[in-house]
């Protein structure tokens, strides 16, 4: 059985549309596009599909399968359980966050009036100017290894009024260059990629969790359908016990014109009738009921055209075959193959071990190699005892800060030794007691797996026995409404005894149809234990 494959990136699109992510980079035009484009907050929700497919004479004609189909297309609680897993994607886009690059870049103009305090500042006025245009620009960026590097590029003018001054204007130009690799603590790409290693953990975390609600949604859904099919069932009984009831009071309405009933013994088939009419009211308004949460799970609720059409199921509560004994030991392999909630455990583990590296990482000494290099470069108006020559702009500032010939250079090493690190230690306590705990909830929730694939399959075998069991009663109230009929008609029975028949039959068939469910909804709750059910109705989700 093969049903709509349901993909995340159609879905997040759809109550997404219009919302735009930073996924460029600078200085691409798109980033400016994405950057500064005015965010959509309207959210757009999809309408109901595929409800029109399987309208057939004015009915919504409903095998099991196309019904789930309409559920995974457009069942509102799975679109809400489908959007947990974009925030664990997001994080891991965040986690890659800590290695994003970042330029930087400053200018500032300032302007200064101050007093002379020198006879040598050469002004008339009493007054010295200044001004000061310092830019800088700068690229810095963190690597998987640990490595963070700085590039600044700098360059200023000085401009002043005082004719002391060597240069004026001054120009110069400065190229930086530093880095810092850390030896011990955050040393290497595996600790520095810890993060991104959680993140794609609980992601797959979550995306067993995900699972396991689909599975109890689709589970909850086909237990509606089912509860459909029993009333639809219930009230076919309820509709039979009517008519037999209304043939019973004719026969008997028959009698008492001939004399051969007192007017006495009228008012029990008179009852009866009443009685069942009253049954088989409760049953029509109790399917209406089951309809309407049959409508709501397909999303039928939501579409003006189809919502109103009545429904008619093509499965029957019959089973074709018999279920036959299932082997404990196989069923409990596949479950503890199959239950999302166990993957979700151990999954689990793998974060702890992350956690414990990172704990361990913690309680490293911080010691780090650090160096930098610097070039530098002069240009401007020279004035060498009074007498001017220009050397150059900021061409020849730049030239020569690229000639190396006035390096500054130099690399250290910075040591941080903790004492005694309590924090550190306490981290590390949590970290492995965390696993501890997960490693204990995996083995309490294969506990629980074994138990939960025993329960039942010992009520698939308890249903199929009373199955047979109810249809073997069936079978004899026939006979015996049979045998009550054929006496009252010999005048050897009164019509209270061929009533009692009748309330027998209709409860022997009620019998029935409550074990034919049972059946279903046990074989589905097994299905449901063991994790195979979405993989059983052929349900993908990618």
């Amino acid at each position: 059985m093969q049903l709509r494959t349901i993909t995340l990136a159609t879905l997040g699109a759809v109550f997404a549309s219009g919302a735009f992510a930073q996924m460029t980079s600078f200085p691409k035009p798109n980033y400016f596009r994405e950057t500064f484009l005015k965010a959509q907050t309207k959210v757009q929700l999809k309408d109901p599909v595929h409800l029109s497919d399987f309208v057939v004479g004015g009915k919504l004609e409903l095998s099991l399968k196309n019904y789930l189909t309409l559920v995974m297309s457009n069942n509102t609680d799975i679109q809400l359980q489908l959007l947990t897993v974009e925030q664990p994607k997001n994080a891991i886009t965040r986690a890659f966050g800590t290695f994003d690059p970042t330029a930087r870049a400053s200018f500032t103009s300032t302007h200064t009036t101050s007093p002379s305090t020198n006879a040598l500042d050469g002004t008339t006025t009493g007054a010295v100017t200044q001004t000061s245009q310092p830019a800088s620009f700068s690229f810095s960026q963190f690597m998987e290894t640990g490595t963070q590097y700085t590039a600044t590029y700098s360059a200023a003018k000085t401009t002043t009024s005082s004719s002391f001054a060597t240069y004026n204007p001054a120009l110069t130009s400065n190229l930086a260059i530093s880095v810092s690799q850390p030896l011990l603590r955050n040393r290497g790409s595996e600790v520095n990629r810890l993060p991104i290693m959680t993140a794609k953990s609980r992601l797959a975390i979550s995306e067993f969790n995900l699972r396991g609600q689909v599975l109890n949604l689709i589970s909850a859904a086909e237990n509606a359908y089912w509860d459909l099919v029993s009333a639809r069932e219930s009230l076919k009984v309820a509709v039979g016990a009517r008519d037999v009831a209304a043939a019973f009071l004719k026969l008997s309405e028959k009698q008492l014109e001939l004399g051969a009933l007192s007017p006495l013994d009228i008012y029990n088939p008179q009852q009866q009738l009443a009685t069942n009419e009253l049954s088989v009211s409760q049953a029509t308004f109790n399917l209406q009921q089951k309809e309407d949460v049959l409508r709501k799970q397909m999303g039928v609720d939501l579409d003006p055209q189809t919502r109103a059409l009545p429904i008619q199921l093509t499965e029957t509560v019959d089973i074709a075959g018999d279920a036959g004994s299932i082997d404990r030991d196989q069923a409990i392999s596949r479950a503890m193959a199959n239950r999302p909630d166990l993957k979700s455990a151990i999954q689990s583990l793998d974060v702890d071990d992350l956690a414990i590296k990172s704990a361990k990482n913690g309680l490293m000494p911080n010691l780090a190699l650090t160096g930098n290099y610097t070039t530098q470069g002069r240009g401007g108006i020279f004035f060498p005892q009074g007498k001017a020559f220009v050397p150059g702009g900021y061409p020849d500032a730049v030239s020569q800060m690229f000639g190396f010939g006035f390096p500054v250079y130099g690399f250290g090493l910075n040591l941080s030794l903790p004492i005694k690190s309590r924090a550190a230690a306490a981290d590390m306590a949590d970290a492995l007691i965390a696993k501890k705990r997960d490693a204990l909830n995996i083995r309490t929730t294969q506990q629980t797996v074994r138990l939960d694939i025993l329960n039942a399959i010992s009520n698939v075998a308890g249903s199929q026995e009373q199955l047979k069991l109810a249809k073997l009663a069936r079978d004899f109230a026939v006979k015996n409404l049979d045998a009550e009929n054929k006496k009252y008609e010999l005048g050897t029975e009164i019509n209270q005894n061929v009533i009692l028949a009748q309330n027998a039959l209709v409860q022997a068939e009620s019998n029935v149809v409550v074990n034919q469910i049972g059946l279903r909804r046990n074989l589905l709750n097994l299905l449901t234990k063991t994790g195979e059910l979405l993989d059983e109705r052929g349900i993908v989700i990618q």
